[in-house]
């Protein structure tokens, strides 16, 4: 355990404070970020039409000079909360960065300063893991998936009736949201392992011991959560099983670095 330095304890009491002062803190923190929110989505709403049509180009690509390529809407105000929704995602994300740094704010004065630099890295490392998923999904994984769905539409004749795809506005944003955040959330597992390491509570030797078990875990998750073919499974799969792996390594430099830290005063 890190000793704890004068300039520590100083710090520490230098930002107690009354219950009623951290309640009034929060509510500014919570206002501060419900602002924020607001003036993403309303400059997010105004460019909707441009995001959604970045985020149709996999299907418009898979449609290329076909009939059917087109989106349908079936409800008069279908496309009015289509954009609504495209404008919170897009919202969130663009507002996510000002919001973290809000809840920092809050909860750094009651952190000492070797627990603020030992959680900020995790911090700044979740965004960024949260992009790499949203832009492996959208790059590489969607494209397939498309091409997949796409490939069961038939021609009709000969007596029999054709299957053509009439994507709607909606559904199509439901399910492109769906991917990005289970890509973004389950590209956090080296965050939330290293994290789970740097406490305590599993160390480099019990991951690797239960790497076997994980890795038929990580491959039944991307079965559930992806569409049903083999090559979206696997390009969720194969990606978490090498983020696991560099998981272990994290906790391992964790765990020298402690190590080096409690053989220091004996030395």
């Amino acid at each position: 355990m890190t000793k704890l330095t004068a300039d520590d304890e100083a710090a520490i009491e230098a930002t107690k404070a009354p219950l009623m002062e951290h309640l009034i803190e929060l509510r500014k923190r919570l206002v501060y970020s419900m602002l924020a929110f607001a003036v993403a989505f309303i400059i997010c709403f105004f460019f909707a039409k441009h995001i959604y049509a970045f985020l149709t180009e996999p299907l418009a690509s898979a449609l290329k000079g076909q009939p059917n390529a087109h989106l349908i809407y079936t409800a008069l105000y279908e496309t009015f909360f289509t954009y609504v929704k495209v404008g919170m995602f897009a919202g969130i994300c663009l507002a996510f960065p000002f919001i973290a740094a809000q809840a920092w704010m809050f909860v750094a004065p009651g952190l000492y300063r070797h627990e603020r630099n030992a959680f900020l890295p995790f911090i700044v490392a979740t965004p960024v893991l949260f992009l790499i998923g949203a832009a492996f999904v959208f790059y590489v994984m969607l494209p397939f998936a498309i091409k997949f769905f796409v490939g069961y539409e038939t021609a009709g004749g000969n007596g029999t009736l054709g299957i053509e795809l009439q994507a709607k506005v909606s559904e199509y944003l439901d399910f492109v949201m769906t991917l990005i955040f289970a890509f973004g959330l389950t590209f956090q597992l080296p965050v939330l392992l290293t994290l789970l390491g740097r406490v305590g509570i599993v160390t480099s030797a019990q991951l690797r011991s239960m790497q076997r078990y994980a890795v038929v875990g990580i491959f039944a998750l991307a079965a559930v959560i992806t569409p049903p073919d083999a090559i979206s499974m696997i390009s969720l799969a194969v990606p978490l099983v090498a983020l696991y792996e560099v998981s272990i390594w994290c906790v391992k430099l964790i765990e020298r670095s402690r190590a080096k830290q409690a053989a220091a005063p004996a030395s």
